[in-house]
């Protein structure tokens, strides 16, 4: 008699994309909560890249696949196609670059349009990174007052080189997820991972990346 195997149960899989200006800090934040690590230099992305990772939030296990894009303008042809079918939006800024802040909602708003998401209540996060930074230019409570009234989005604080937050952001992204879905809608068959993931020690796989020197916090 042929023993009766038991089913294995698989994690809903979420895909999160990473926006923001060249240089806030992106790969940086998605490196430490993947594989919990920092540096001062870092990759420069071109286009996009690929990391997975589970994570326990209130009891249930995700896996997320997180994409990091290019922010510079001329990659945009190459990271805009890769936001159709995200799960969850983070959009960053570094608070020692009042530019970035500033872009936030361009950012958002570049989202909208490639995504074609008609979700009305779609999880975004505001992620400000270098808090750790002496001469910081973006106050909190101004950062927090526009993303609440303006922007009516949810804001987090980060620091990649102390670990400050990031765990933590990602948490609260996916509890913004999980406020706004059905379970039914829970995309928990493995068939659906992208193929494109690389060791967290190696080169990546999409795209090419050049290094450059770069504070990454």
């Amino acid at each position: 008699m042929r023993e009766k195997r038991t089913p294995v149960k698989q994690n809903p899989i979420l895909k999160v994309v990473i926006l923001g200006d060249s240089n806030v800090g992106k790969s940086c934040l998605m490196n430490r909560f993947v594989s919990n690590s920092f540096s001062d230099h870092t990759l420069h992305t071109l286009g996009v890249e690929f990391l997975q990772k589970e994570l326990d939030v209130n009891g249930i296990v995700y896996t997320l696949q997180i994409w990091d894009t290019a922010g510079q303008e001329r990659f945009r042809t190459l990271r805009t196609p890769f936001y159709r079918g995200t799960d969850i939006c983070l959009l960053t800024f570094a608070v020692d670059d009042i530019q970035s802040f500033k872009n936030v909602d361009s950012w958002k708003r570049e989202f909208l349009k490639y995504s074609r998401t008609t979700d009305i209540n779609f999880p975004f996060l505001v992620v400000a990174t270098k808090v750790d930074l002496e001469k910081r230019i973006v106050p909190k409570d101004e950062a927090d007052k526009w993303c609440s009234e303006y922007l009516s989005i949810p804001y987090v604080e980060t620091s990649s080189k102390t670990d400050m937050n990031i765990e933590t952001a990602f948490a609260l992204a996916v509890e913004l997820w999980a406020s706004t879905e059905r379970p039914s809608e829970l995309k928990i068959s493995h068939h659906n991972l992208v193929k494109l993931s690389r060791p967290i020690n190696g080169n990546a796989a999409c795209p090419t990346a050049e290094t450059v020197s770069s504070k990454c916090c």
